[in-house]
């Protein structure tokens, strides 16, 4: 069994996702900010960061990414992913890292400014920037859907469940509606994916 420390309305929401959608069976830990909730979290993950999951076979790993990734190649049947050599695979991988290298760190300056400034009175300035700069990633991953109806093609993957994610993180409510029709358009199919309908009830994403 799979064990996944998480916390609602973390990163946790995805690999929470990937696990339900791929039928795996698994344990959620919840983690309270600050507080190690066994001696077990604090070796897997030193900077006290979710989500973090420990592997059937005792392997643990942290970044949502890689976990879902992972999880994908594992379980097959359940097309999370275009498996390699298939069409989207390529369109999967960009995504997903620029998802999570690009997006997902924009978003941590907005709610987390005062950790990237060392001047005390410049996390107004950052949060300012981290706002534009994730506009402007949102609309590059607009332009990408256009004439798609996914990210990685003809098939919704995990990627895009991780676009829903990031989108309903951006600080300005219905942004996505008003601004990227594209990304709101797969949002509200995914809205209506029964495993992501339920996550929501905890995650509190819309």
């Amino acid at each position: 069994m799979y064990k996944l420390y998480t916390r609602a309305g973390s990163g946790g929401f995805v690999v929470e996702a990937a696990l339900e959608m791929a039928g795996a069976p698994f344990e959620r830990v919840n983690v309270i900010k600050g507080i190690n909730p066994d001696e077990q979290f604090g070796k897997i993950s030193p900077l006290g960061q979710v989500p973090a999951l420990v592997l059937p076979e005792g392997q643990s790993m942290t970044e949502s990414a890689a976990m879902c990734q992972l999880i994908a190649e594992r379980f097959p049947n359940a097309k999370l992913a275009p498996p390699p050599g298939a069409a989207g695979r390529a369109d999967f991988l960009r995504w997903m890292t620029f998802l999570t290298s690009v997006m997902y760190p924009v978003i941590l300056r907005i709610y987390y400014a005062p950790r990237y400034s060392a001047d005390p009175n410049g996390a107004d300035g950052v949060k300012t920037a981290a706002i534009a700069e994730a506009d402007r990633g949102f609309g590059v991953v607009e332009a990408a859907l256009e004439g798609r109806q996914w990210l990685a093609g003809e098939r919704m993957s995990i990627v895009d469940v991780y676009l829903l994610m990031l989108a309903y993180w951006h600080p300005e409510p219905g942004k996505a509606a008003a601004a990227w029709p594209n990304i709101q358009r797969v949002c509200k199919m995914l809205r209506d994916v029964p495993v992501i309908k339920d996550l929501n009830i905890r995650h509190e994403l819309w």
